[in-house]
């Protein structure tokens, strides 16, 4: 192969190898469940959050709770680049560009209070409008989840526990409940 042709395979390699969003549109091909609750990532791609860190590892999760966990546990890496799914169009964008809404009266994922990222002001003021909520920037909303943590954590394990307390009494139908 002459250099030319060599040179011609590299950049179309180099052209055609997903980067930066386009990389992260395939996050969850990559990680297709969320690492710290195992909640599927396409059945919530509108709140998923997709990690870059600075050693070049990447991580998903269902939701900005619990990429605020998986950050607080990887405190020897540094995120690189924080994606979150636009909620009106789930393709991802840069969370610290995205305008958000904290709040309101549509459920958050894995919080008492929903934390929503959109592209664009106009979208996030919409949805503010139907569904009330206050729109914020990145570091209210991770100072936020931060702060809802205790709370969030205690409704996750109240749910886990009655769906598996549900699950075992559909199980054994006229069992005697345990004491």
């Amino acid at each position: 192969m002459t250099w030319k042709a060599m040179l011609a395979a590299v950049a179309c390699t180099l052209l055609l190898a997903p980067t930066g969003a386009a990389a992260a549109d395939a996050d969850t091909a990559k990680h297709p469940s969320c690492r710290i609750c195992g909640m599927d990532r396409e059945k919530w791609n509108f709140s998923r959050v997709y990690l870059e860190y600075d050693d070049g590892s990447t991580e998903g999760a269902c939701s900005i709770h619990c990429a605020a966990v998986d950050l607080a546990v990887n405190l020897d890496k540094s995120p690189k680049t924080v994606w979150v799914a636009d909620y009106a169009t789930k393709q991802l964008i840069d969370a610290e560009k995205a305008v958000w809404v904290i709040g309101g009266k549509k459920p958050g994922v894995m919080t008492k209070r929903a934390k929503w990222a959109f592209a664009d002001q106009a979208a996030a003021e919409a949805f503010v409008k139907e569904n009330e909520g206050a729109v914020a920037a990145f570091d209210e909303v991770m100072k936020g989840a931060y702060q809802d943590m205790y709370e969030d954590t205690k409704m996750i394990r109240e749910r886990r526990a009655a769906k598996r307390k549900a699950a075992t009494e559909q199980q054994a139908p006229g069992a005697a409940p345990a004491k």
